[in-house]
């Protein structure tokens, strides 16, 4: 049956207008991406289909190219489009995050951490750093290792500081495996860090660990700074 048939209050588009995106599931909201269907799927039943073939949206979204193509009813103008609007949301994020104090605004440094980093088949050491009023100032990826192990210098880390003339920072790095807990190695490394930028006056506010579509673990929430 084709979504133009369902009764209204049931069409994920309708719903959307009326109560808000958040109480769309996955497949819904993706189907009003999609639009249409094929031939005896809807756009609903497709998009569930697709999540089901790939695991996750967060592994649809960063599908490459010949991976997506090969799904039948996708092609390149579908993948053009949804890296668009992905790159939208991370622009978006970008936007907040330097428009205001990150300490007021949480929520939009775990989204954008998560568009950031929660994709990625290797481990990413970031560093984000923030002026005296908490504004960010950059965000750099600063190491990038294997699936399970990142070599990060604080040397590294200090110097980075001091060269944008920050007073804080933010840390935050990827676990590939989908484990969210932080690690003994974690620590002893958030540890060494903040001994580090303390000698040049830069706080680190908090590290997130960021795992799958969880929430980011904060070590300043678990009581681990």
């Amino acid at each position: 049956m084709a979504i133009t048939d369902w009764p209204e209050e049931e069409r994920p588009r309708e719903r959307l207008l009326g109560h808000g995106a958040a109480v769309l599931s996955d497949a819904e909201l993706l189907a009003i991406f999609l639009r249409v269907g094929v031939r005896g799927k809807s756009a609903v039943d497709l998009a569930r289909d697709l999540i089901a073939h790939f695991g996750s949206l967060s592994r649809l979204f960063n599908a490459p190219l010949p991976e997506f193509k090969a799904f039948h009813g996708m092609g390149e103008a579908k993948f053009a489009q949804l890296q668009a609007v992905l790159e939208m949301a991370r622009r978006a994020l970008d936007e907040t995050l330097r428009s205001r104090d990150v300490l007021g605004s949480p929520g939009a440094v775990r989204d954008w951490l998560r568009l950031k980093l929660a994709h990625l088949p290797h481990e990413v050491f970031m560093v984000l750093l923030l002026d005296a009023q908490n504004q960010l100032i950059e965000a750099r990826e600063l190491f990038r290792g294997t699936l399970t192990q990142t070599s990060v210098y604080p040397r590294e880390v200090v110097k980075l500081a001091l060269a944008h003339n920050a007073a804080a920072v933010i840390l935050a790095h990827n676990h590939p495996s989908g484990v969210m807990e932080a690690s003994r190695a974690d620590e002893l490394l958030t540890n060494a860090l903040k001994q580090a930028l303390a000698l040049v006056d830069v706080r680190v506010l908090d590290h997130f660990i960021v795992a799958g579509n969880a929430t980011p673990l904060s070590f300043a929430e678990r009581g681990l700074l």
